[in-house]
């Protein structure tokens, strides 16, 4: 006599990684997508005094909206004031640039600095000694990120090391400005992420077979040469994983605009924060955050397309 469908389900193959992925998948859902989807929920309600109402809307991504309030008396919601979606705030889109900017120049400082140090670790250093070098490495990762944007704050202030060492041996007459400027949340992020950019390079050159390195030498090719045609494409992996580890935290960055920023220079993390505590306005700074969330995901897959185009052309 065959067994009950249901019954044998439970003790197939299936039913044993259902039950094995299960707990993970309910940890995603609950703390990725439940998030997520209510973000994405807020951005289309309506803005009430402190509470979301649930009628939908547009406008708080383009046009111009009203936040409501509860009358008392006629027991319906009014309009108290207008405010601009987030495609149409011109203060919304000047943030929005900024971020990318800023997140592009510190994506390639810091891409074009773990390179080399990665490169160094992996063909330069002695296998036994490799793990001494990574070990150095991922020293930062010990103190806290907020920690380590302070301290860059202590060190470029006027008042700091960096300035105290150039006056003191006479290099300049007075202090530098070099706090709250855009370099310096450039020269900071970078130096944040740099661990995040060399472990994945480092990761990628370690995979190529070194014998593909001595048969283009063998060729004719010069050093240069073989690092463009065979190291470089080969190691591609390991620069997308670095771009993609360094670019996507970078443009939501808070920290680092209010401490090295000292708030004068504010991103659009700094506008969502704003507009989710301070205003009292999550519908808008939902589709804020939403908006960043899509430029993000633009500028990713435009960059994973002009790669594979890239290694198209070297094959």
């Amino acid at each position: 006599m065959s067994e009950p469908q249901g019954r044998g389900f439970w003790r197939s193959e299936g039913a044993s990684g259902l039950f094995l992925i299960s707990p993970t998948a309910i940890f995603a859902i609950l703390l990725l997508a439940a998030p997520l989807a209510t973000t994405l929920l807020y951005s289309v309600f309506t803005d009430g005094y402190l509470e979301i109402i649930p009628r939908f809307q547009l406008c708080n991504y383009i046009g111009e909206c009203a936040s409501m309030k509860l009358d008392a008396a006629t027991g319906q919601y009014v309009p108290t004031e207008t405010y601009l979606g987030a495609w149409s705030d011109p203060v919304v889109r000047a943030l929005m640039w900024r971020s990318l900017y800023v997140s592009i120049l510190v994506t390639a400082a810091t891409v074009l600095f773990a390179y080399p140090v990665a490169y160094f670790v992996s063909f330069n250093v002695e296998p036994s000694k490799k793990s001494l070098w990574l070990f150095l490495i991922t020293i930062p990762f010990w103190t806290s990120y907020v920690i380590r944007v302070f301290m860059w704050n202590v060190m470029i202030s006027r008042t700091g090391v960096i300035n105290s060492a150039l006056v003191g041996s006479g290099i300049v007459d007075e202090p530098l400005q070099m706090a709250f400027t855009l370099q310096a949340m450039v020269v900071t992020l970078a130096h944040a992420y740099a661990p995040f950019a060399i472990l994945p390079i480092y990761v990628a050159l370690e995979k190529i077979d070194r014998s593909l390195l001595e048969a283009g030498q063998d060729l004719g090719e010069t050093r240069f040469r073989t690092f463009l045609r065979v190291t470089l494409p080969l190691s591609m992996s390991g620069v997308i994983a670095a771009v993609l580890i360094v670019f996507i935290p970078t443009i939501g960055d808070y920290i680092t605009p209010n401490l090295i920023g000292g708030g004068k220079i504010p991103m659009i993390a700094n506008m969502i924060e704003k507009q989710m505590l301070k205003a009292d306005n999550r519908a808008l700074g939902s589709a804020i955050a939403v908006s960043a969330m899509l430029v993000v995901g633009a500028v990713s897959l435009l960059f994973l397309f002009l790669n594979r185009r890239y290694l198209k052309g070297n094959k």
